[in-house]
């Protein structure tokens, strides 16, 4: 038997839309991501269970855990028999990497189960192409940094898809799902199909500017240069009251707000425990719609996907 978990990621993280993310852990040590089970078996079988296994698709073609292994088994070449139990943790559509949860867990799982057939950029290529087929273009925001963990910065040129960047370990991260769904294609299409030369320009010296003050650890640097000026003025229409609950947040004291990924999680960075736990309950207060929602305090997660269970 194999089992290996996946934990949530952060995509964009303001700055970097598509081409930065970060794993995420609660601090609590609690495990927040997808976990898959392989046994050997005499035919393919797919069980869901878990929290949010109500989500998935009843139609078994539409599950991304057989999509992930109808690949697998063009590109080896044979049908694999197993039995793949995935247990559903990640709401879908919450904008913590739901669906790259599902996809890197049942490929790297799988990849284990056949002796690892696949080297680790060809199961990332794999990952972002499966991705793709959900969200309408192929993308390693969220993919890369589960599967790595750490913050991740996307290639995406020739053999280098991804390549690991130093994070800040002071930050506290925040993310709070209010419990309602928003599909990345929808989040997506809100978007222009054309932006004004002076916004790719801008948004090149941010993210060129971030990179910079992270591999020279200027904190403060970084933080003034986390600023989402390509998806946050259109994404936040989609969540409600999106601008006064920024500005409340930023006055509770923490250093950055932004959309995680597609949304309409939010995250959040403080640099003080005291402040992270008061907008963490002003958050579950004010955000969550409903009693599936959830606020956690989180790390980075530097392991990103592993073997449990041993």
């Amino acid at each position: 038997m194999i089992k290996i978990y996946a934990p949530a990621s952060i995509g964009n993280i303001n700055v970097g839309f598509d081409l930065l993310g970060a794993a995420i852990s609660p601090k609590n040590g609690k495990l927040l991501g997808d976990t898959v089970t392989i046994k050997s078996n005499n035919t393919f079988n797919l069980n869901n269970t878990g929290k949010f296994a109500f989500q998935l698709p009843k139609n078994i073609k539409k599950n991304i855990v057989w999509k992930c292994w109808n690949h697998f088994c063009k590109i080896i070449g044979k049908k694999i028999l197993i039995s793949i139990t995935l247990e559903k943790n990640m709401p879908i559509g919450s904008g913590l990497g739901s669906s790259a949860c599902s996809i890197v867990a049942t490929l790297v799982a799988i990849n284990k189960f056949c002796n690892k057939p696949l080297n680790s950029r060809q199961l990332l290529y794999l990952m972002g192409v499966i991705e793709g087929e959900i969200s309408g273009d192929p993308h390693y925001d969220n993919v890369a940094p589960c599967y790595y963990g750490g913050l991740q910065l996307i290639i995406n040129e020739n053999n280098y898809i991804s390549q690991s960047i130093p994070f800040f370990k002071d930050w506290i991260w925040i993310v709070a799902w209010p419990g309602i769904k928003i599909s990345t294609s929808s989040a997506r299409s809100i978007l222009p199909l054309k932006y004004d030369k002076k916004i790719c320009i801008e948004h090149s010296r941010l993210l060129a500017g971030f990179i910079h003050a992270s591999y020279t650890q200027q904190s403060k640097l970084a933080l003034k240069l986390m600023k989402d000026i390509i998806a946050e003025p259109y994404r936040m229409q989609l969540i409600p009251n999106y601008l006064k609950i920024k500005k409340q947040v930023l006055n509770l004291g923490a250093i950055n707000f932004g959309i995680s990924g597609s949304g309409p999680t939010i995250f959040v960075i403080c640099n003080n425990e005291i402040i992270a736990k008061n907008i963490s309950k002003w958050l579950s207060k004010n955000y969550l719609k409903n009693n599936q929602g959830f606020v956690h305090i989180c790390e980075l997660d530097t392991k990103g996907t592993r073997i449990i269970g041993e």
